[in-house]
């Protein structure tokens, strides 16, 4: 229990447990983005593809459990770790060095709480139908997506979103392989255009829903 508290404790065990836990809410939102993708193909696609997953509540409740539980630790020890980072340097820099990381970095203290209170919207939204509750039609997710993103203040605050989310993913994937020490200098530049592809790629992916319905290329 000692070793455990004192990992934990240390700025290095908070960053390992967020490099892992935001490895975990990587691929929940690659599998995510490619269920979604789904809209293009048509409407039979997404909403079998939507029964399938509801179809073993065992498996889909120990997902959803790992995830929020992976999320509540990412947050928690992103905090911390910004407080300590602050607590260590109360006076900030006259001169910044490597102003392109520093920018980068800098972004998730905005794309953070924009991306948490996204998922809290998504969820009141899509999963319980508490936002615009008359477009809301239990089980039939092209319906839902469709209605919804005809409206451009919906589609607004989705891509918003997601454009926050490359930003987060972008740094997000960057730092994670240098925390876990995936790092050498010959690929070191191949690890940021990697990251930079992959963060811009899912946002892309994403926003490309509601700007599809929004323009009426899928309704």
């Amino acid at each position: 229990m000692s070793e455990s508290s004192s990992f934990y404790s240390s700025s290095v065990g908070k960053k390992i447990l967020m490099a892992v836990t935001g490895m975990i809410l990587f691929f929940f939102v690659l599998f995510h983005m490619a269920g979604n993708l789904q809209i293009f193909i048509g409407q039979v696609e997404l909403d079998r593809y939507s029964r399938f997953l509801h179809s073993v509540p065992e498996i889909l409740w120990l997902v959803r459990i790992a995830v929020i539980f992976s999320f509540l630790v990412h947050i928690i020890a992103a905090v911390q770790v910004w407080l300590q980072s602050r607590r260590a340097r109360p006076i900030k820099y006259k001169v910044r060095a490597n102003l392109a990381t520093d920018v980068a970095a800098r972004t998730m203290v905005w794309t953070g709480p924009i991306i948490l209170l996204f998922v809290i919207y998504h969820l009141l939204h899509l999963t319980y139908g508490a936002i615009y509750p008359s477009l809301f039609e239990e089980g039939q997710v092209y319906h839902n997506l469709i209605a919804s993103f005809q409206l451009w203040p919906i589609a607004i605050v989705y891509i918003i979103a997601n454009l926050g989310l490359g930003f987060h993913l972008y740094h997000g994937l960057w730092s994670l392989t240098q925390t876990l020490g995936w790092t050498h200098p010959r690929f070191d530049s191949f690890r940021r255009v990697a990251a930079a592809v992959i963060g811009i790629g899912i946002a892309a992916a994403n926003i490309a829903i509601p700007v599809s319905v929004l323009a009426g290329w899928v309704s």
